[in-house]
């Protein structure tokens, strides 16, 4: 990501995703009067998702002792948790509660149209022009017919972290550019007694971004776009996808025993295999990076062997070949939430905040400003090949929202454990949908 952004580069995302029709929103945007602000003694619950030590959570304490340091009457209550256990578990459960966090993560697109519909958000508009006037286009993801509910402070596109030592090994001159190539790689690696590609099927999310991509490229731009807007998935492409997907599986490129393995966080997760050397390839986001440290045994050793290269293309599909699957992260304001939490989001996308959160390595910032934050080599790639990439799709669980989204994975998963179809997938997308 550039991080100073060419607007064309979101400007689908936005299409796809912020300005989607929505229900009635939650909250005023009217800001209090700034004589009210910082007088009495505040405390703010915080939910995020760098839940393991490493430079994510570590950055995220900092971050809160700075702003009380600013600010001696607000204190804030930090709990970092799992990703998946926090957007499906603990948030849903606790917006429907009357004592939800003050300020969480926000994931955007229809997830966040869901929450605004259910009248569980504040609108900031009014206290965060700036800001997003700052951000940029990609602010839009965040908000819901033309009103703003939550801010992002991350945003990148995902494609293929990989063991440069590895490819070398096995006589993989390049990255791949093709799945023709990809699946040569594959082999070649095969060949040396190597895990092609690791992936986390047992937190269903990594394995249903392989489907993301295939309908990436299936299925044209403009189907994705009215797709994310109707939920209308009657296109072939979305079956193609799973059909593509089917016949990658076919060839055996993951570990053994994948439909059981975790996602992150931990050494014999998929991202531990790529981590210590023990798997050649993982698909996943800018910010696996930060969580690639946080479970390597020999972190100098990950920084010189890790490498990142785009989702390869597929010949003769209907899809644009420089489209992307990307998205970010963020974080909202209950519509309880005292006025300070927006104070506090507000302190979170400042760019010198934001040129600190990129020096963990964990991602990539939002902020213009932030951008000589931005060091590591596999980062730099991501960010040229964002503002590179012709149409960036907004993750589909969460472009479609977390119902539709929920069902589709859970669907994509049983075509990784063989007692899927592409059909059935497609055909949890439509039940969901109409729920």
């Amino acid at each position: 990501m550039a991080i100073k952004r060419r607007a064309t580069t979101f400007l689908a995302l936005s299409i796809t995703t912020a300005l989607l029709v929505a229900g009635c929103g939650g909250g005023e945007s009217d800001a209090p009067p700034e004589s009210e602000l910082f007088k009495n003694p505040v405390t703010l619950t915080w939910w995020h998702n760098a839940s393991q030590d490493g430079p994510g959570k570590t950055y995220w304490e900092k971050v809160a002792k700075d702003f009380n340091t600013l600010h001696p009457t607000v204190t804030i209550e930090i709990e970092g948790i799992e990703t998946n256990q926090l957007q499906r578990t603990r948030l849903p459960a606790a917006l429907l509660s009357n004592d939800p966090p003050d300020i969480f993560q926000a994931w955007g697109g229809g997830e966040i149209r869901e929450q605004v519909e259910a009248d569980y958000l504040k609108d900031i508009t009014g206290q965060v022009a700036a800001e997003v006037a700052n951000i940029g286009s990609s602010a839009e993801i965040w908000a819901v017919n033309g009103k703003q509910y939550g801010l992002p402070f991350r945003m990148g596109i995902e494609g293929i972290w990989y063991n440069k030592d590895m490819f070398e090994r096995a006589g993989i001159t390049a990255p791949p550019a093709t799945f023709d190539e990809l699946n040569d790689a594959v082999t070649k690696l095969k060949a040396i007694n190597v895990i092609p590609i690791a992936v986390g099927a047992g937190d269903k999310w990594p394995a249903a971004h392989w489907w993301y991509n295939f309908a990436l490229r299936a299925c044209s731009v403009d189907t994705l776009k009215k797709a994310s807007l109707d939920l209308n998935f009657d296109d072939q492409c979305f079956v193609k996808a799973g059909e593509d997907l089917k016949a990658f599986i076919a060839t055996e490129p993951f570990q053994r025993n994948f439909i059981a393995t975790p996602g992150q966080n931990d050494p014999t997760s998929a991202n531990g295999l790529l981590a210590n050397g023990k798997a050649a390839m993982e698909l996943m986001g800018d910010w696996n990076k930060g969580t690639l440290e946080t479970v390597a045994e020999d972190e100098e050793a990950l920084s010189k062997f890790i490498g990142w290269f785009p989702v390869p293309a597929i010949a003769g599909s209907a899809g644009d070949p420089k489209a992307a699957l990307g998205g970010g992260d963020g974080f909202a304001c209950a519509k309880n939430a005292p006025a300070e939490c927006v104070e506090f989001l507000k302190y979170i996308v400042s760019p010198e905040v934001q040129k600190g959160y990129a020096e963990t390595g964990t991602g990539l910032p939002v902020a213009k400003g932030a951008e000589a934050g931005v060091a590591d080599p596999a980062l730099k790639s991501i960010l040229e090949a964002t503002t590179g990439a012709t149409y960036v799709q907004l993750w589909l669980d969460t472009a479609f929202g977390s119902t539709v989204g929920n069902a589709m994975n859970d669907a994509i998963v049983a075509i990784f454990a063989g007692n899927g179809t592409p059909q059935q997938v497609v055909d949890a997308m439509k039940s969901a949908a109409r729920k």
